[in-house]
């Protein structure tokens, strides 16, 4: 693999004969078209497939959300693929040869922004989840009229229920109902604050399973 750095031919992306260009974390680089391999995937490689089949399955619901609120870009690197790698990485466990994820390690937002005094999440009868916390405005990055977002996850139904701009900081809680669907099964529950331009956010808070009366 090389770098383009002058040429008749400059950066480009595609291919060319034998010859594939693209661009990594900002540079033009150039390599030799791979071959197709005829030998059967190994067991590594395999388990790899899944795990990538896994992670990108249950985020795919959560791209509108990451690519604005999950860490910074680097170079070329979207948020939705910092999103991944990370997920990939620190959220996922093998048992019994399988892909699980660790819904405890699980991010849904990444950021600096200053996250929840003493968070809570009641559930009432009819799906209705309330969460509720303390006002810590002003204190470092905190401001009154940041955002509240949620995520309610459902695993048996593979579902997620979004919230974002039902309630500020500054208004202590948050009330949203979950669909009928939701009765009686597990749920993963997740947090987190935005600031008003939708610029950053808070690192997501995992509030624990719960189940949906």
């Amino acid at each position: 693999m090389g770098e383009i750095k002058k040429g008749i031919l400059g950066g480009f992306r595609g291919t060319v004969g034998t010859v594939v260009g693209s661009t990594y974390r900002g540079k033009s680089i150039i390599r030799s078209r791979p071959t197709a391999s005829h030998k059967p995937p190994t067991e590594e490689q395999l388990l790899q497939r899944k795990k990538f089949r896994l992670v990108i399955k249950f985020l795919n619901p959560l791209q509108g959300i990451q690519s604005q609120l999950f860490g910074s870009r680097a170079g070329v690197k979207s948020r939705v693929n910092l999103a991944v790698s990370y997920t990939l990485r620190e959220a996922v466990k093998v048992v019994n040869g399988e892909p699980e994820l660790l819904f405890n390690k699980v991010l849904i937002t990444k950021g600096e922004l200053s996250g929840f005094k003493n968070p809570q999440v009641t559930l009432q009868a009819g799906g209705v989840v309330t969460c509720s916390w303390e006002d810590n405005s002003g204190q470092a990055t905190a401001a009154e009229d940041d955002v509240f977002g949620s995520a309610i996850y459902c695993p048996e139904l593979n579902e997620f229920v979004l919230t974002d701009g039902i309630a500020m900081r500054a208004e202590l809680t948050a009330e949203q109902v979950v669909p009928d669907s939701f009765t009686g099964k597990q749920v993963q529950v997740y947090l987190w604050f935005r600031n008003a331009a939708g610029k950053i956010a808070c690192t997501s808070l995992y509030m624990g399973e719960m189940m949906i009366l």
